[in-house]
């Protein structure tokens, strides 16, 4: 039997009324935050009880901090409007949903089930609508809880949204210092255009998509460094190699070869905030990222130096949005969206097989503390892409969580390759201190 919960309350969390008079009613959305898939990111962050709070003392606490940071992030207890390009900054507030699951906390850490999990969320991952930000506070039996969280994709990158999340952590435990006063002013660095033609919702997909976790340890990741980075003084990086490793077994497995005529592509994201001259500070909210894109040549065998090869393509093709990238995005964004076009028509003719990896590998995952302790897991969620793989460093940093989304024949054949067997562990059960 499966994970069992029973919504007990849902409501709107406005912003405190102490502070009503923040600036536009209106926050346009830029030029990046147009190209944004129209999806909810979500981030699951799992707590001990560590104090005497009963759960709506604890609920209190959460709300009442959400209120009180939305004084700052107001976009987000707005609505989205325009057919997704302008944020009304009404006050509506962000829809907040409690919940109770008939398990202990325990039992989904011995044994988590990405495909489960997204009932700890408020939320399916495609059904983004008008509404920023939602949140579902799940309680379990033990005292533990789970904090589901979906930002809209449309507003912010990842790493916004977890600035977000910190400085809501660092208001909830009263570190106010902590706390990063946002910027919404992308849009007069990135203006908006009409991009009326391009469909954003390409490759959503609700149909017999597959979530395996695998677990990556350190010394499995020094190894296919190791295998991967040939003789070059540079040494490939954990998240170049883990691509490339993922993406040659998944060729292998599923007998993928290039006598199809497809033409297949690996997709990374690539932050924009350090490429831009000047750099563009990390309190600027929003979608700060675009996306390299390298077709390589088929790999189905063993050979690492051809794995090698691909790794310094990826790297080649990164290197390419620089500061030069950037000041044409600003300048001149017409070229970029007809390229974009291509893209989507050869995807959804057949003629593209895409394979995306996000990563939030070195990023401030764990430092949500609401009061009560820095999260025990920050989990993801079953996604309704297919050929995705979102990288999340384990608690201890180490070694690294590849979430992977697949389709469901793909996926049987991919979990079962001895090659990646060999470096990954399946779905094991969460190390967490109970102290």
């Amino acid at each position: 039997m499966g994970l069992e919960i029973t919504v007990t309350s849902q409501e709107l969390v406005k912003p405190s009324p102490r502070n009503l008079n923040h600036p536009p009613c209106h926050h346009h959305l830029s030029f990046l935050d147009q190209l944004a898939p129209p999806i909810f990111m979500p981030f699951l962050f799992f707590y001990h009880n560590k104090t005497n709070l009963s759960d709506k003392e604890r609920s209190d606490h959460i709300k009442s901090s959400l209120s009180e940071i939305l004084n700052l992030y107001y976009p987000l207890a707005g609505r989205i409007k325009n057919s997704g390009d302008v944020v009304v900054c009404n006050d509506v507030g962000v829809s907040f949903v409690e919940a109770k699951a008939d398990c202990n906390m325990s039992q989904i850490l011995e044994n988590p089930n990405p495909n489960e999990l997204n009932k700890l969320h408020p939320f399916e991952f495609h059904e983004v609508s008008d509404v920023p930000l939602t949140v579902q506070l799940t309680f379990f039996e033990c005292g533990g809880l789970a904090l589901g969280i979906g930002l809209s994709h449309k507003l912010c990158d990842a790493l916004s949204g977890l600035i977000f999340v910190n400085s809501w952590a660092a208001f909830a435990r009263g570190q106010t210092d902590e706390i990063i006063t946002p910027s919404f002013d992308l849009a007069k660095m990135f203006p908006p255009c009409d991009i009326e033609n391009l469909n954003m919702a390409t490759g959503i997909t609700k149909e017999n998509i597959v979530t395996r976790r695998f677990v990556f340890l350190r010394s499995s990741v020094e190894s296919l460094r190791e295998r991967f980075s040939g003789n070059k003084k540079i040494r490939a990086t954990r998240v170049e190699v883990l691509s490339v490793f993922i993406w040659s077994r998944f060729m292998a497995s599923t007998n993928h070869d290039d006598k199809t005529g497809k033409i297949y592509t690996l997709i990374h994201p690539v932050n924009l905030r350090r490429q831009a001259d000047p750099d563009i500070p990390d309190n600027m909210f929003g979608n700060i990222m675009r996306f390299s894109v390298t077709v390589p040549m088929m790999i189905i065998n063993e050979n690492d130096e051809e794995k090698a090869s691909l790794v310094d393509q990826m790297r080649e093709e990164i290197r390419k949005i620089d500061a030069v990238y950037v000041k044409k995005l600003q300048e001149d964004n017409r070229g970029h969206l007809e390229f974009l076009n291509k893209q989507a028509s050869g995807f959804v003719n057949g003629e593209i097989v895409s394979f995306s990896f996000t990563s939030l590998c070195k990023f401030p995952v764990y430092e949500a503390d609401f009061g009560w302790g820095k999260p025990l897991w920050v989990a993801s969620a079953r996604m309704s892409y297919k050929n995705l793989v979102a990288f999340i460093d384990t608690k201890e940093g180490d070694g690294i969580e590849a979430w992977i989304n697949l389709d469901q024949n793909d996926m049987s054949r991919f979990e079962a390759d001895e090659e990646l067997l060999r470096y990954v562990s399946s779905n094991p059960s969460v190390m967490v201190s109970v102290s």
